[in-house]
């Protein structure tokens, strides 16, 4: 889903990510080389090493970071919004925010001041079904996160996050509808978690077979592949495959062998010079 809201965006428009940031990291076209640093911790990171997996970080693109507060991208967004509209630059600030991150107070407060002050922000809520363990129809308040938006009177929409060509037909109209003063806009996208919320998670909390289900019906790979197979050929899908592996894997080589930052800058880059 990230990439059908990123492919909508230009590298002056700003993203707040979550702490799964790596994903909207490569969709806003950050390099993968500098990030893959980032995580290993070393120099060459994208933020110097100093940001590691949850603050990964490229103003140059238009990413505002990965976020290791639950909810903790909205304000981030809403303030490039404000800047936007301000300085007349036709750019829009999004957020993205998972299901359980939706009921924090700050995200309200972000979309009530992006609704009074009419921003050019777009709130993205990434709903996979649990916030950690805790399922979505036991901790989220009515049947659809986009049906509270209602409430602030702004447009929402709910859609398949498993397709890239629902998000992005999606996030067109909201990026279209704040670029021309329309102001904000919702965009809830359902799709579900591969694995559990951490690495050993036994996903007691799952209900047997609900997974392979999933897998079987909405893995969004294979909904992309059904709809462009009439315009590219599997050959030059795999061989995209291939070619994206092969710059992964170049990536991880070089970041294990980049330098880490040296001792006598531990502070540098953590202050702001005057």
């Amino acid at each position: 889903m990230r990439w059908g809201v990123c492919e909508n965006l230009t590298n002056a428009d700003f993203i707040g990510s979550t702490h799964r940031g790596h994903g909207h990291c490569i969709a806003k076209g950050c390099d993968i080389h500098g990030m893959m640093a980032e995580i290993f911790g070393k120099d060459s990171g994208l933020c110097r090493g100093k940001g590691g997996s949850m603050h990964i970080a490229d103003l140059s693109k238009g990413m505002l970071g990965a976020n290791a507060i639950v909810g903790g991208a909205p304000p981030l967004a809403i303030g490039a919004a404000l800047t936007a509209k301000t300085l007349k630059t036709g750019n829009v600030g999004v957020s993205f925010t998972g299901d359980g991150g939706s009921n924090q107070g700050l995200v309200f407060e972000a979309i009530n001041m992006a609704v009074v002050l009419q921003l050019p922000a777009i709130f993205i809520f990434e709903n996979n079904g649990y916030g950690e363990g805790t399922g979505h129809d036991y901790a989220v308040g009515g049947r659809d996160i986009a049906g509270r938006a209602a409430g602030f009177g702004l447009p929402a929409v709910t859609v398949d996050g498993t397709d890239f060509f629902a998000v992005y037909d999606a996030t067109s109209e909201a990026v279209k509808r704040a670029r021309e003063g329309g102001g904000p806009s919702v965009i809830e996208a359902k799709a579900f978690r591969w694995h559990g919320h951490f690495e050993g998670d036994p996903a007691l909390y799952r209900a047997e077979g609900e997974v392979q289900r999933l897998r079987e019906q909405h893995d969004p790979l294979k909904i992309f592949t059904a709809r462009v197979k009439q315009h590219i050929s599997l050959e030059e899908l795999a061989a995209i495959d291939a070619a994206v592996e092969a710059l992964v894997d170049d990536a991880v080589f070089k970041a294990r062998a980049a330098a880490y930052p040296a001792p006598e800058d531990l502070l540098t880059d953590v202050y702001v010079s005057y």
